[in-house]
């Protein structure tokens, strides 16, 4: 049984685990661990100036920092932790969270959440605004990076098949971030996006654009449940966005209608915990923490295994999964 002396620890770690948040996000926006990762050490005095920000304050904020492990320190002279470079400002690395930080402060996630309580108000992406949609597009990066090319090299014979050339479906594609790698990754593939928002879709356009791709990859706007193909695809890609569609089921199966015959459909996704010790571990206090935004858009994530389930319902076979991370699980099925 808990004493009460635990209890109250239990909530100094959470108070402790919320200070730690608001100090790396903080620091984050005011430039001051990007300050200490690109000029190096230094006291406090040195990197407000550096920043241009109050000393006092930022003395104030480099002894919240080394509390929370983000900083290290020899007497007065702070120096960002290690890895945390690019762990927090290196959006091009699969280990990237800096992004998490930033989204999680989004007033769509506990303030919305927090001021629909009693109503049980419901959203949908084209209602969230343009900072939020680009701090998700943020987050989901580093889960395409893990996915191109070394999580797709998990599926059986799919690494030969995508260097070979051939065509490759993103579904949910956001920002079109994840369509840049995989047009980058198998130059022999024609790639294609489609998005349920027509604000994701414009900004894919963009991105599209940016990197020289317009006239080589194709994306268009429709919501997954209605999705249709002129031409069946050799591979269909799902990423962190399985778990908010709103009819799996026709998705499943409207992603089988759009595979040639023995091709592959990959789901990449969080693997939500489903028992108590699940829950009680770090990834999985994450993901309840995301399971905030995603009960505003009337769903919630799901336990690996219930893909499993999904893909053998409608037909799918040689069926696999591989865990790349604790918070990030690839599940796969051939048509």
């Amino acid at each position: 049984m808990t004493d009460i002396k635990e209890s109250v620890g239990n909530m100094l770690g959470l108070l402790a685990g919320y200070v730690g948040h608001r100090t790396v996000a903080t620091g984050i926006r005011a430039g001051l661990v990007a300050a200490l990762a690109n000029d190096g050490p230094a006291t406090p005095d040195e990197l407000a100036a550096r920043t241009k920000l109050d000393a006092f304050y930022t003395f104030a904020w480099c002894r919240a920092a080394f509390g929370a492990g983000v900083c290290d320190r020899d007497g007065d002279v702070y120096r960002l932790a290690a890895n945390l470079d690019t762990v927090l400002l290196d959006e091009t690395s699969p280990a990237y969270v800096g992004g998490v930080f930033k989204v999680l402060e989004q007033p769509e996630f506990f303030d919305r959440f927090e001021a629909s309580l009693t109503g049980g108000e419901r959203l949908w992406w084209d209602g969230c605004s343009p900072d939020f949609i680009a701090a998700v597009g943020g987050t989901g990066r580093p889960f395409y990076r893990r996915l191109v090319p070394d999580g797709l090299a998990r599926v059986p014979g799919l690494k030969e098949r995508l260097d070979n050339g051939c065509r490759v479906l993103d579904t949910a594609c956001g920002s079109g971030h994840g369509l840049v790698l995989l047009a980058n990754a198998y130059p022999n593939c024609a790639v294609s996006g489609v998005d349920g928002d027509a604000h994701s879709v414009d900004i894919a356009c963009e991105t599209l654009a940016g990197a020289g791709l317009d006239g080589r990859v194709k994306v268009w706007d429709s919501p997954l449940e209605k999705l249709t193909v002129s031409e069946p695809y050799d591979v269909v890609i799902n990423n962190i966005s399985m778990h908010e569609c709103r009819d799996i089921d026709a998705v499943a199966r409207n992603v089988k209608a759009a595979l040639k015959p023995g091709g592959v459909f990959v789901i990449s996704d969080f693997p939500f915990a489903d028992d108590d010790a699940g829950l009680r571990t770090a990834p999985g206090r994450v993901m309840s923490g995301i399971q905030i935004f995603e009960a505003q858009i009337d769903d919630q994530l799901l336990p690996r295994r219930v893909y499993d389930d999904l893909l053998r319902k409608h037909g799918f076979t040689e069926l696999g999964s591989a865990s790349i991370t604790p918070m990030h699980a690839l599940t796969w099925g051939y048509a």
